[in-house]
């Protein structure tokens, strides 16, 4: 693997490739006066040209969505590329050869070996595009023609031919002066007794492009019942193509994935087709490997962590198009977007679907159904006997920790109702109890992070002193000790303080140790409706014997007021909040002065309409107490 590429490589980049012809390719630039150009923003949507390019400084900037920068910030942004692939990009456009530090591979030979072996794949998919035209391909149109693509479907997607005898691809490529080397480290020719031959005879040809759109590689559909090789072959891996990092389709694919915020996975080349053919221009497929984590690398740079993204998977409802799903699920939580899976009636693809119900089947088919883990849990759910009591164990005990793995509380907890029913155990809370539990157990031995979506703010962390029943705590704090009462009723009078107190966040609560507590309520179910075994359910959602210590104090502390009533217990609320919304008007007058006066004008307004709405809040929960709440 190359290591970091020098800096001044990276500048001569910068230098020999102009702004202006780059942007050029993407948009139409005209004059706008002082050497400048400008052209409509291809990152937001605008009627009048906002988009200004100095080709001068080498610099663009729009200004209407803020976007800026470099060459390379432009080829980043609009391609949804690294920074070295840019550089690399750019660099091989410029005809430079870039030199790398840190102890990568032979810069010079390695870089120029890359131009090749990209040129050699483009000059195959010319090749393999020709000579679908030919009479020995006719067997290629017609399999074609049997699936609804016709000429101009074909020349859309590159589709070809490669003729059935054993070189004339490599003859055609040494004729353009690629070695016999290059041929064979390409993966396009394999070492045959008397010298290189075809690697791909007799197959209709998919070139396989990269996110950047440069041609890596080539997926071979078998034509022929004389072939004895596989169904479909792809090109092995190379220094340019390693098929689990590459998605067929990504290169027509990714502007529309980025601007409508969704991906369809489907599960082969002619399926890619079907769906851009049918409207739906997002669809992708992996090429000869299971979907995997550097294929949700990919999709996550395109999709932004955006957490309304949707991902919709498609597979058989077949036995292995069951396993793909539960695998493809594996990976689902590296997502910030929801996953869903769609399976076509009668367990058609969508080339088949299109085939027989047309294109509006194709876009209805992958509208999202079924949350993907909904699936993969009832998949795992059917393999048990639900009709015992050790059935319904060993499934909750194979299923708890896919449901764990959610990382949004609210949906966890929903989700651990619905497992509930599925089994058939009546007892919703102690199935949610049980994956809180085995959330914690995942979240304390993998040591990454948190599983839900709550700020890191709301995960404060518990240094607890063993010497003591809980952690130290200042009990002269009014703060501290409003919110010890408001826990102890929620404790101990969960009615009275609910549903009120399942609103407040965790961070409403200052002390670390309180947070804690609330935290162990809030993955216990929550105060409102609180069961018989509540108690005993907030215990079970401590993280540690400290916390469970300080749950079980609070639980039998006795409660400060002579008349324990919805008065007190409403006025305890008030006060919590009411020192929140102090805290936050403290922290928005302090964002205010650092804009001073010659802030942005728009965040200084949003900034003021927020210290009004807080200020309003507070004045509210003192004149209105509980009402306001």
């Amino acid at each position: 693997m190359a290591g970091r590429i020098n800096d001044d490589d990276v500048k001569a980049v910068r230098d020999a490739v102009p702004i202006d012809a780059v942007v050029s390719e993407y948009l139409q630039l005209r004059n706008a006066g002082g050497g400048n150009l400008k052209g409509l923003c291809p990152f937001h949507d605008e009627k009048s040209p906002s988009f200004q390019v100095s080709p001068s400084k080498g610099l663009f900037h729009c200004f209407g969505c803020q976007e800026g920068g470099d060459t390379i910030a432009f080829v980043m942004k609009i391609d949804h590329l690294s920074f070295s692939e840019t550089v690399e990009r750019l660099a091989a456009k410029a005809g430079i050869t870039l030199r790398y530090e840190e102890g990568g591979y032979n810069p010079g030979h390695q870089r120029g070996e890359r131009i090749r072996l990209i040129e050699a794949h483009q000059a195959a998919a010319r090749f393999y595009a020709e000579q679908l035209g030919s009479a020995e391909a006719e067997i290629g149109r017609k399999f074609l023609a049997g699936r609804g693509f016709d000429q101009a479907a074909a020349e859309h997607f590159g589709v070809g031919y490669s003729p059935a005898g054993w070189d004339h691809l490599t003859r055609f490529l040494r004729g353009k002066g690629f070695s016999d080397k290059e041929l064979i480290l390409s993966g396009l020719s394999q070492d045959g007794r008397r010298g290189p031959i075809d690697r791909f005879r007799g197959r209709l040809m998919w070139p396989i492009k990269d996110v950047g759109g440069e041609i890596v590689g080539f997926g071979a559909r078998k034509l022929r019942d004389d072939d004895n090789g596989p169904k479909y072959l792809n090109t092995p891996e190379t220094p340019v193509y390693k098929k689990s990092q590459v998605l067929y389709g990504i290169d027509l694919a990714k502007k529309d994935i980025a601007k409508a915020s969704r991906a369809v996975v489907v599960e082969g080349y002619t399926d890619v087709m079907a769906c851009h053919l049918a409207g739906v221009t997002t669809a992708i497929a992996t090429c000869g490997t299971a979907f995997g984590g550097d294929h949700v690398k990919i999709l996550r740079r395109l999709l932004m962590d955006n957490g309304s993204a949707r991902v919709i998977f498609t597979f058989d409802g077949d036995a292995a198009g069951q396993k793909a799903a539960l695998r493809a699920f594996e990976d689902d939580q590296k997502f910030a977007a929801e996953t869903y899976i769609a399976v076509a009636p009668e367990g058609m693809d969508p080339c088949d679907l299109r085939l027989a119900k047309g294109d509006e089947a194709v876009a209805d088919l992958v509208e999202p159904r079924t949350p993907l883990f909904e699936f993969a849990l009832r998949q795992i759910v059917r393999r048990y006997d639900l009709e015992t009591p050790a059935g319904r164990a060993a499934a909750l005990d194979e299923a708890a920790p896919i449901v764990a793995k959610l990382k949004n509380l609210a949906v966890r907890h929903g989700v651990a109702v619905q497992l509930a029913g599925m089994l058939g155990i009546m007892d919703e809370r102690f199935v949610v109890q049980r994956v809180s539990r085995v959330a914690q157990w995942q979240r304390d031995r993998g040591g990454r992070g948190r599983t839900d979506d709550r700020p890191r703010r709301e995960m404060p962390q518990i240094q607890a002193p063993a010497a003591q029943p809980g952690p130290a705590l200042n009990l002269r704090s009014p703060a501290h000790r409003t919110e010890r009462e408001l826990l102890k009723l929620a404790l101990q009078r969960p009615e009275l303080v609910s549903p009120a107190f399942d609103a407040y966040g965790i961070d409403e609560f200052t002390a670390p140790p309180y947070a804690a507590v609330r935290q162990c309520v809030q993955d216990a179910g929550g105060a409102t409706g609180a069961p018989a075994d509540y108690l005993d359910a907030v215990r079970a959602a401590a993280p540690d014997d400290a916390v469970r210590a300080l749950v079980t104090e609070l639980a039998v502390e006795t409660i400060f007021a002579k008349t324990i009533d919805e008065v007190y217990a409403g006025a305890q609320l008030v006060q919590v909040r009411l020192r929140a919304v102090d805290r936050r008007i403290r922290d928005v007058q302090g964002a205010l002065a650092r804009l001073g006066q010659n802030g942005d004008p728009e965040k200084v307004a949003a900034v003021q309409n927020e210290l009004w709405v807080l200020t309003q809040y507070g004045q509210s929960l003192r004149n209105d107490g509980a009402a306001a709440l």
